[in-house]
């Protein structure tokens, strides 16, 4: 049986514009000799850690020492109060026959909270769930996809992928998978689905109600990850 395999940031959840937001307003003041919005647009799936580790790096000045936490922290608050689910996501987990799993950068509390607050969580059931915390190394490093493909019992060339983010899609491509773009999150620029196809994207997915026709066509034909 093959897996469809979700990232939850940006593909289930409408997040990505409002951690963007967060860490703007933080980083702002930290790194004052930064433009910070187009820097994180490059950075977009990466964990906060590395995105901040990234950040500091081109700047002259130093984040505090507990600086991801703090972003962090500000993030899953502002989601607790304004998070939606991707439109049609619903729809398409319910709708797909494969197993699925869901593949995030993104630490535990923080996507089992999404799910829940979403009520993806009940169209997905007792679905596993692997965390950018279960590896040394997250996206794009391939490490949890191939985790993933392990526990799963799966070989990657069965498991198809859907990613909105250059790092998620480099990861799953470099494990040997088949990914979908996904470009229909309201932090989306014109630019990313060239992006996406550039990291390895095999087709690219503008609306979840579309989902269900690449599957069949990835069933169907065989299309594999090269």
């Amino acid at each position: 049986m093959r897996t469809l395999i979700f990232d939850c940031d940006g593909v289930l959840v409408d997040s990505e514009a409002l951690a963007e937001g967060t860490l703007v307003e933080h980083l702002s003041r930290w790194l004052p000799d930064l433009d910070i919005t187009p820097l994180l647009s490059q950075a977009l799936g990466m964990t906060t850690a590395n995105i901040l580790r990234h950040l500091e790096a081109l700047s002259g000045h130093t984040l505090p020492l507990d600086a991801t936490e703090q972003v962090d922290t500000a993030i899953e608050a502002r989601l607790v109060r304004e998070l939606k689910a991707i439109e049609g996501a619903d729809r398409a987990v319910r709708g797909i026959s494969l197993e699925k799993a869901v593949v995030s950068n993104s630490r535990r509390s923080r996507v089992l909270a999404s799910l829940a607050s979403t009520r993806l969580a009940e169209a997905f059931g007792e679905v596993p769930i692997f965390t950018a915390d279960q590896v040394a190394n997250p996206k794009p490093d391939p490490a949890i996809y191939r985790l993933a493909a392990a526990q799963l019992g799966q070989v990657p060339r069965d498991c198809l992928v859907v990613e909105d983010s250059v790092a998620g899609v480099t990861a799953a491509h470099a494990a040997g998978m088949c990914v979908i773009g996904f470009v229909g999150g309201s932090h989306v620029d014109t630019e990313q689905s060239a992006r996406l196809l550039q990291a390895g994207a095999w087709r690219i997915l503008e609306h979840m109600h579309g989902l269900e026709a690449l599957v069949d066509e990835w069933q169907a034909n065989g299309y594999l990850s090269t």
